[in-house]
């Protein structure tokens, strides 16, 4: 059987003052301490959302909207109704 996996769209501000996620309008929103060079953000993206979720981090990855504020991230190992429901906690 096949593990599960999911894609979800985030808007993503870099910067913040605090590594946070809140849906926002059924947005997700993330908010990163970490910079957008070097793609330390993306990578602050990644382990936030995998840490919110209860997942490694080599599960995230951002499929597309690498140098973008809106993003698309692919999970391993998850249904995006599980998903989702872990975030509206």
């Amino acid at each position: 059987m096949l593990e599960p996996n999911c894609e979800i769209s985030v808007r993503v501000t870099p910067r913040s003052s605090q590594n946070k996620i809140e849906i926002v309008d059924e947005k997700i929103k993330i908010w990163v301490t970490a910079s957008p060079t070097d793609g330390q953000a993306n990578d602050a993206v990644c382990s936030t959302l995998a840490k919110a979720l209860r997942k490694s981090n080599s599960a995230v990855s951002v499929r597309r909207g690498h140098t973008s504020r809106d993003k698309v991230l692919a999970i391993t190992g998850i249904t995006l109704s599980e998903a989702m429901a872990l975030l509206t906690r």
